[in-house]
């Protein structure tokens, strides 16, 4: 793994335009999530995509029984994140009661959707099916962003990313990359830390090459996803989310226009 980035100070000034429609969110409640959506099929509009998996049966007991990782902070982060894509920008968003769909790496209606979310994956085991799944969903052209991991969690994660894309390395980003100006200008990736070292950001390419496309993205050390559930209760700065947000919004465009 390359050297982390040392935090410095940051900017801590935020959009005023991104501010104005945070403040007016519609609250969804704080109830625990639904795992049981209902999913919409194709019909032209973008449908955030969250990719569900199985833990491991050894823990599925105690406290990770009612902990279902893969659904850290639905659906209110995909609600509101489509909210704030539906106003800023001219994309047909559907913006359903959970916010998108759920979806397995397994299932064939992945291909039919060029986004998708994973939360936790430190705790993703997947079967060789699923693995198959989302090599074939990113071979076509899909676009994966993982969210909400930390410490030693990177390592299963790389792991898993080993069987997916055999011989593909996690490359660390720069602010240069499109996929950070593809709608918002991001101007630092510096980011208050959310579990204590300060994020980074690693990306999966075409043969390692830098220039072709990129695959998957990995939020490491950080949590967007959080920002985005909580954005309308004032929990968090306004800085801090405007930028999740900003961020949210680029992975969103630039798996729609690379």
């Amino acid at each position: 793994m390359a050297r982390m980035p040392r935090l410095t100070n940051r900017n801590w000034i935020g959009s005023i335009l991104l501010s104005g429609l945070i403040a007016i969110l519609v609250t969804a409640g704080f109830a625990g999530a639904d795992v049981s959506p209902g999913n919409v099929g194709y019909d032209s509009r973008f449908v955030f995509v969250r990719l569900k998996y199985e833990m491991p049966t050894g823990l599925q007991t105690g406290f990770f029984r009612q902990d279902i990782k893969w659904a850290h902070d639905y659906p209110r982060a995909e609600q509101n994140l489509m909210k704030l894509v539906d106003e800023l920008s001219l994309l047909k968003v559907f913006r359903g009661p959970n916010g998108g769909n759920v979806l397995a790496l397994d299932d064939p209606e992945l291909y039919k959707f060029p986004f998708a979310y994973m939360a936790e994956p430190g705790f993703w085991f997947p079967t060789d099916n699923e693995v198959e799944g989302l090599r074939a969903y990113l071979r076509k052209g899909g676009f994966v962003v993982f969210d909400d991991f930390t410490a030693d969690h990177w390592y299963n994660f790389t792991d898993q990313m080993e069987r997916v894309l055999p011989g593909l390395r996690p490359i660390e980003l720069d602010i240069a990359h499109p996929v950070f100006q593809s709608f918002f200008e991001t101007t630092t990736l510096e980011m208050a830390p959310m579990y204590g070292p300060p994020p980074t950001f690693w990306g999966y390419f075409e043969d390692n090459d830098q220039q072709k496309r990129l695959l998957a993205l990995a939020n490491y050390e950080n949590d967007i996803g959080e920002y985005w559930e909580y954005s309308d209760t004032g929990w968090f700065p306004i800085d801090l989310t405007n930028d999740a947000y900003k961020f949210g919004v680029n992975y969103v465009i630039y798996s729609l226009t690379h």
